[in-house]
């Protein structure tokens, strides 16, 4: 099965396709335009981009997947699961992976993924069979001269160009008259704001001066410091070592994997009803994969978590 295909099929219909646990494909609307260069006509497309920070389920392309495979949703979901722990290791290993039709992944040199979309599919249904196209410029040069004849026999402008300077020639005299009769008003006017805006600022020092005279106190014996040391997991990605139906054995697993030195915890039962026990919660996708990787050699049912607590 091609999950590719199908977030294809789903980014035709909508303008945000889910990859649960490992981003977004988002598509906006961008209008026919011509390329002044080359005097190529495009047609409306979609432009197809990518964003890390949406990864919880919206259920929309598990959905789909189980409703064309024929399959049923929680097996839809471990499908998506294992498409994206094939991302991560191509990631890992490659440095890059590629969806096809769609774009590109891979990691620059601060090892931040990126993404570049693929432009040879246009995903707007409205534009179906609609290609660019070349043509030529319009050539005016002969239109134009002959105007210019006719103008040196009649006395009415045809051409822009001589009714833009005949026009400017005589606005630029009436604003060289204006210009002269307003500045000597200009500058009174600016010497009377000077003198107000000194005084302004004078009387706003001398109050401030007079707060600050008002305020000032001193305190003989401060209180000493107070400090707080507070260990807490945090971050949306957690290395799940099991999840129990009864709350005490999964207390139980908690306690063996602190005695073997692993921050483990309880996040809280899932929409199963079953408790959840983490080795580790993670801020990046990177640390946490990491931590899976070691985890796993003594734990093959180890599994990676994407969820927000």
């Amino acid at each position: 099965m091609n999950i590719t295909s199908h977030i294809q099929d789903l980014l035709y219909r909508y303008e945000c396709v889910v990859l649960p646990g490992f981003g977004a494909f988002l598509s906006q609307k961008q209008s026919a335009y011509i390329d002044n260069d080359s005097n190529e006509f495009y047609p409306p497309k979609k432009l197809i981009s990518f964003n890390r920070q949406l990864i919880k389920n919206d259920g929309l392309l598990a959905n789909y997947i189980a409703e064309v495979e024929g399959v049923k949703y929680n097996s839809a979901n471990n499908m998506i699961q294992e498409f994206v722990y094939d991302l991560e290791n191509s990631l890992q290993s490659e440095s890059k992976a590629e969806l096809a039709n769609i774009g590109k992944f891979y990691l620059d040199s601060e090892d931040k993924l990126q993404f570049e979309p693929f432009t040879q599919i246009n995903f707007l249904t409205q534009s179906f069979g609609l290609d660019s196209f070349k043509t030529s410029a319009v050539q005016r040069e002969v239109y134009k001269q002959q105007a210019e004849e006719l103008e040196e026999k009649f006395p009415l402008l045809f051409t822009p160009e001589k009714r833009r300077s005949s026009i400017l020639k005589y606005a630029a005299i009436g604003l060289i008259a204006i210009g002269v009769s307003s500045f000597a008003g200009l500058n009174i006017y600016s010497s009377q704001v000077s003198k107000h805006n000194i005084a302004e600022q004078q009387e706003a020092e001398s109050k401030l001066q007079q707060q600050i005279q008002q305020a000032t106190f001193v305190i003989d014996n401060p209180l000493p410091a107070v400090t707080f040391e507070v260990e807490k997991q945090s971050g949306n990605y957690h290395i799940v070592a099991g999840a129990f139906r009864i709350e005490e054995n999964a207390q139980k697993k908690v306690d063996e994997l602190r005695a073997e030195g692993y921050k483990a915890r309880l996040i809280g039962a899932n929409k199963y009803g079953l408790h959840q026990v983490v080795y580790s919660s993670h801020q990046t996708r990177r640390e946490a994969i990491n931590k899976l990787y070691e985890v796993k050699k003594s734990n093959e049912g180890a599994w990676l978590l994407v969820q927000e607590l």
